[in-house]
């Protein structure tokens, strides 16, 4: 039986059950405090197997609401209860619990096991077997937010990609740009999950900015290539660098692109505000604001300026996305609500944290 929990919302309307798996981490903690603020998703049990017994006000203190559930163990018998299982687990380890979860369920995978489409290229980056593809949860991509409606399993977007998507899709969609992209993308330290690791250590990175996954290796460059090739309809090529700057949370990338002759300035913009005029969760900043990670932290929004490098002959787009929320959490929430025939926004904040 899970555990009972008092809710900080008032539920109107059919009310749905969630578990969460890896709730101890980052992300999992991101979508627990997201559904603290949900009038109809109603989180009855948290999950982790290296700290099954443990009240979850031990391992993620801030999570007052749900501070004396008790974090039960991962396996799909204890997840099989729920209306929806949120997995945020480690990349390779969602698909052998999705499969035994009911057909019924609504199952949001945030890890990357079922992100792409192509089998080659997640034997390539990954060196398993393919799970399978779902339905992908960024629902602003051309063509993408049909998929997402009643669906009952939906793989979210790797934090990356979701900045570069949105940065980048407009401009492939409407033909402004060759399909050769560049992106040298900065992230805080919360995109490498919870586990320790020596580079992450506060007196590693304090003070310290550094690039890594350099030369195209990195993961999430297969899943960027393949949502902006279906935006532009043919393939489009990546070079993908990340870096590693010290903040918790937030990712801030710039990406370019070779212009198209005839394309300038005022088309581009133009192109963009059409893109995201109906968009609450993107937004176009006014002409000479530029995103920062400050003005989206915890709230589930990406914030864009474009320009025209008249000299270079290229288009740049500056995203600023909350890799945890809007990145992750947030989308998982958002993609839930697609699912479930509720508003989009439900639950999710608009609203930044500042200072």
């Amino acid at each position: 039986m899970h555990d009972r929990v008092w809710s900080c919302s008032v539920s109107t309307g059919q009310t749905w059950t969630v578990g969460v798996t890896g709730a101890t981490g980052y992300a999992g903690g991101e979508v627990c405090r997201l559904l603290a603020g949900h009038p109809q998703l109603r989180l009855a049990g948290v999950h982790a197997n290296s700290s099954a017994g443990r009240r979850l006000g031990e391992l993620q203190p801030h999570l007052l609401p749900f501070a004396d559930l008790t974090v039960q163990a991962s396996d799909a018998a204890s997840l099989a209860g729920y209306d929806v299982v949120v997995l945020a687990l480690p990349h390779g380890e969602s698909a052998a619990i999705a499969d035994q979860l009911p057909a019924e369920t609504l199952v949001i995978d945030c890890g990357a096991d079922h992100r792409l489409n192509d089998p080659a290229a997640w034997a390539r980056w990954y060196g398993s077997v393919h799970a399978g593809t779902w339905p992908y949860g960024l629902p602003e991509l051309p063509g993408q937010r049909e998929k997402l409606v009643g669906a009952t399993r939906i793989a979210v977007p790797g934090c990356y990609p979701t900045s570069v998507t949105l940065a980048m899709a407009p401009a492939l969609a409407a033909g402004l740009v060759e399909p050769d992209v560049v992106v040298v993308a900065a992230s805080g330290t919360s995109g490498a999950g919870k586990s320790p690791k020596a580079h992450l250590l506060g007196s590693e990175v304090m003070g310290s900015a550094s690039a890594y996954g350099v030369g195209g290796v990195h993961r999430h460059t297969p899943e960027m290539i393949q949502g902006l090739s279906q935006a532009a309809g043919g393939p489009v090529g990546v070079s993908f660098t990340p870096t590693l700057v010290p903040m918790s949370r937030g990712i801030l990338a710039t990406c370019s692109a070779p212009l198209k002759p005839g394309i300038d300035a005022e088309a581009a913009r133009a192109a963009y505000a059409d893109a995201y005029a109906d968009e609450p969760f993107v937004h176009l900043l006014p002409e000479g604001q530029w995103p920062t990670t400050a003005q989206v932290l915890g709230a589930n929004t990406v914030a864009l300026q474009v320009a025209v490098d008249a000299d270079a002959h290229r288009l740049v787009v500056v995203a600023a996305v909350d890799n945890l929320t809007k990145g992750t959490g947030g989308a998982a929430v958002q993609c839930a609500n697609l699912a479930l025939g509720l508003p989009e926004t439900t639950g999710l904040p608009l609203v930044g944290v500042a200072p």
